[in-house]
């Protein structure tokens, strides 16, 4: 099943919706016990088939169209973003840096998010704004110590994250030899959506091809089969002596063709399966 939480309008409350095979949302408001339209929460309510009946016995008496509503994160509460640096070798090869021999995590605060066809704002500190498409895994129980081969028990479902980057920024901290998560971490710099996808909807998160076009030209594309460290490496890693919260993120990271964007650019980061994320650029 695919969810995404959204607005009516600007000003009117996040409903939680569901994303029919005709593309149009039916409204889960009955459902939402949280009461912060929670996709997470929900799916955590109805093991296996019982949420796809939840949703069926609800019945669609009111449709919405994805085109004229605002889209939210998919993820209604979320405690940190992990990020996996270099986890493609080709990306590792452009930036002429070595492939890690454990995963490299850094952080993006959770007030970097934003949604599926919102405007990524660079801060007028930053005049050099790259995107980075990929793969993002939401955690749907709290998880730590998690051996990989239990990795699944972990996963509420997924979904694509763009990780911009002001990389004018972090390459100045890199040659001072200091920690570069602030040239990632500001507001709007992880656009995520459109939807959370169930994993019985991805039977092989280790095999979706994954592209990035910008004004229609492909700048990156690439198979989540290259990821130097796969899904259940990343999870056992990063759950050992580190709680992961429902609703937290992990960027399993992103693969070669990155380029400057210009004011006004248009990103369209397409995951197979995930939908497409929408956003545009303005430089403040």
């Amino acid at each position: 099943m695919q969810f995404a939480r959204v607005r009516r309008a600007p000003g009117h409350e996040v409903e939680l919706v569901s994303r029919q095979s005709d593309g149009k949302l039916v409204p889960l408001s009955a459902l939402d016990r949280s009461g912060l339209a929670d996709p997470v929460a929900l799916i955590a309510r109805f093991p296996g088939d019982e949420l796809a009946r939840a949703v069926e016995e609800l019945g669609a008496a009111e449709l919405l169209d994805a085109e004229q509503v605002l889209f939210e994160p998919p993820v209604a509460t979320c405690t940190k973003v992990c990020c996996l640096a270099l986890n493609y070798r080709d990306h590792a090869e452009e930036s002429n840096l070595e492939v890690p021999v454990e995963p490299v995590l850094f952080f993006k605060p959770p007030s970097a998010l934003t949604g599926h066809r919102t405007t990524v704002v660079a801060p007028r500190r930053t005049r050099h704004l790259e995107h980075e498409v990929e793969l993002a895994v939401v955690i749907g129980r709290p998880t730590r110590d998690l051996p990989a081969e239990r990795w699944a028990e972990a996963v509420a479902g997924y979904t694509v994250i763009n990780d911009m980057t002001a990389r004018d920024l972090q390459l100045v901290n890199i040659e001072r030899n200091v920690p570069w998560d602030q040239s990632k971490g500001f507001d709007t710099f992880a656009p995520l959506g459109p939807y959370l996808v169930t994993p019985d909807e991805i039977p092989d998160p280790g095999a979706l091809q994954m592209r990035l076009e910008v004004g229609g030209a492909v700048r990156q594309q690439a198979n989540t089969a290259q990821m130097v460290y796969g899904i259940p490496e990343l999870i056992a890693n990063l759950s050992d002596g580190m709680t992961l919260l429902p609703g937290d993120v992990i960027a399993t990271g992103t693969t070669a063709g990155l380029a400057p964007l210009a004011e006004g650019d248009v990103m369209r980061a397409t995951i197979d399966g995930l939908g497409t994320l929408e956003n545009d650029v303005h430089f403040g």
